[in-house]
């Protein structure tokens, strides 16, 4: 419960419409969209609209020693946001603007609550693009995922948010406001504190303003879609295409279980019958684009594809990444409860990776469908279950359990793109060990000393 003079102090800093307690109104703030995660009511919402007012909020915070919980969307996957009930959550999605698109020095500087989607429409008329694009990207925020350091579908070619972010401005516990990075292709000034604060999911600062790489867009694409008998095939060949030294924007795999309920979700013609597919973008010069779609093309029938569909136009091509985009509201019609999970192996391990996820699903009579980046090595396997049903529920620990182990003794890692969030803190040390977790643990304390920042995420504490 937080103390009235706390809450005095908060609608000083932000003005009484802009402080939430209804506990109606919490409800909402209460979970991500990541399942199996109990949702716990925040004491308030913050909501501000200038950095002058993120500050003035972490100074009363930390005054108070009241935690904080900022949150974009809130379409991050892990638990990445949900707060207590003897906490605030800060709301970033009013600082919403971009505030400058500097198409000479190929960068744009924006503010956290932007949703990407927009942030590429503006810089399309620059004949540029924000390469990262997490499969939310009509709706969740830039903040939120440097935050999370998201993927998306054209990370294979074009990498991970990190490669993208050049500058920040952050607000740190004390309410300090830093900025770290800027414009400049160099910077080796110092440590590299940009590259600590993308993917600390809240847990070292708040972003205030955001600075970002943009490269030119792709002149042409084409888009096929693979059709495979076994998903040992459809491995293999992403294997190959990749020692055949040709990198797709994006290559994409997809199971029977998720051809099928994307196909009863939104029905797109992919075929039901299939074990596995494969959505394949090739980009980049038009000479160059028709060379490698014909390697992919290639690649995909000594694996002996039972088809290779290639888009006609755009219409066609969209379709088939609309149908990417929806496997997981579309699996998440299955079952009552859906978790989804982001195993991450080196890409030459995609094949082993994907016989181990089928094996865990046999061996704990489980329904997992999954599908993922297969080209980057980030699969998502989705438990689909209930979270009412206790025996099953133990049985899907279990699976999660060994499908970490499986990632991480193929030399992967826990999280490829999701983060750590509560989901995966207690599996960090697998990852790292006593000593690398508790070098985290120390980052973390030097940056906030009072653990007010995203308590209980990424690198646990004693007592979050």
């Amino acid at each position: 419960m937080l103390s009235p003079v706390f809450i005095r102090n908060l609608k000083a800093c932000l003005g009484e419409e802009n402080v939430l307690l209804d506990p109606e109104d919490l409800i909402c703030y209460s979970f991500d969209a990541a399942s199996g995660i109990p949702p716990r009511k925040p004491g308030a919402v913050a909501i501000p609209r200038s950095r002058e007012q993120v500050s003035e909020i972490l100074r009363v915070c930390s005054r108070h020693g009241v935690p904080v919980y900022p949150r974009g969307s809130g379409t991050n996957l892990t638990g990445g946001t949900v707060p207590s009930p003897d906490g605030i959550v800060l709301s970033m999605v009013e600082l919403s603007q971009i505030l400058d698109i500097d198409a000479e020095n190929l960068t744009a500087t924006a503010e956290p609550g932007v949703v990407i989607d927009k942030l590429n429409k503006a810089v399309a008329q620059f004949g540029l693009m924000y390469p990262p694009d997490p499969g939310t990207v009509a709706t969740c925020t830039l903040g939120g995922s440097v935050a999370e350091c998201s993927g998306g579908l054209r990370g294979l070619k074009y990498g991970v948010t990190r490669d993208y972010v050049m500058g920040l401005e952050v607000v740190v516990a004390d309410g300090s406001i830093i900025r770290v990075g800027g414009k400049t292709v160099k910077n080796v000034s110092g440590y590299d504190l940009t590259r600590l604060f993308v993917g600390s999911e809240g847990t070292l600062g708040i972003f205030t303003q955001i600075t970002v790489r943009l490269v030119p867009a792709p002149q042409a694409r084409r888009s096929m879609l693979a059709v495979f008998d076994s998903v040992d095939k459809a491995g293999q060949t992403v294997a190959d295409i990749i020692i055949h030294r040709v990198v797709p924007a994006t290559l994409e795999i997809m199971d029977d279980i998720t051809i099928r309920s994307v196909e009863a979700y939104t029905p797109v013609g992919l075929p039901v019958g299939a074990a596995a597919v494969l959505f394949i973008e090739v980009d980049g010069y038009p000479e160059v684009v028709e060379r490698e779609a014909g390697i992919v093309r290639d690649i995909c029938q000594t694996h002996q594809a039972q088809e290779v569909r290639v888009a006609k136009d755009e219409v066609e091509r969209d379709r088939l990444w609309e149908a990417r985009r929806v496997a997981l509201p579309a699996l998440a019609r299955v079952k009552p409860t859906t978790i989804l999970e982001d195993a991450t192996v080196p890409r030459s391990k995609i094949p082993n990776m994907l016989s181990a996820i089928k094996e865990v699903a046999r061996k704990y009579s489980l329904t997992i469908g999954t599908f993922g980046h297969a080209g980057d090595g980030n699969l998502h396997p989705t438990i689909l279950t209930d979270a009412s049903n206790t025996e099953e529920m133990t049985r899907v620990k279990a699976a999660i359990e060994e499908i970490f182990q499986t990632a991480l003794s193929l030399g992967g890692t826990l999280s490829g793109e999701h983060g750590i969030g509560i989901a995966k803190a207690e599996f960090m040390e697998w990852e790292f060990g006593p000593a690398g977790l508790d070098l985290m643990q120390r980052v973390k304390k030097a940056f906030d000393p009072q653990n007010i920042l995203n308590p209980g995420k990424v690198v646990r504490r004693a007592g979050d």
